[in-house]
């Protein structure tokens, strides 16, 4: 049941994530500060669900889902889709 619990807080942070993301896209205007937020929301996106997709094929493999990890930004922003 541990391993779903981590897997629940994980997309538990990407609804915030994307209700967040909503609200930036939602304003007529982003002022520099807004637009860098964005883009940090955006990479945060890419960070949590390549994180949920380690977690989820370490344990269809057998693997332990704790041992997944966020990598960053710049392996993430190469992903398409």
């Amino acid at each position: 049941m541990e391993k779903h619990r981590k897997d629940t807080s994980v997309l538990a942070h990407i609804q915030s994530l994307v209700a967040e993301e909503h609200r930036l896209f939602g304003q007529e205007s982003l002022d520099p500060g807004g637009s860098k937020r964005l883009a940090d929301v955006q990479v945060e996106l890419d960070q949590c669900w390549d994180l949920l997709r380690q977690r989820r094929a370490l344990r269809e493999t057998g693997g332990d889902p704790s041992q997944a990890h966020v990598r960053p930004p710049e392996v993430v922003k190469k992903y398409i889709g």
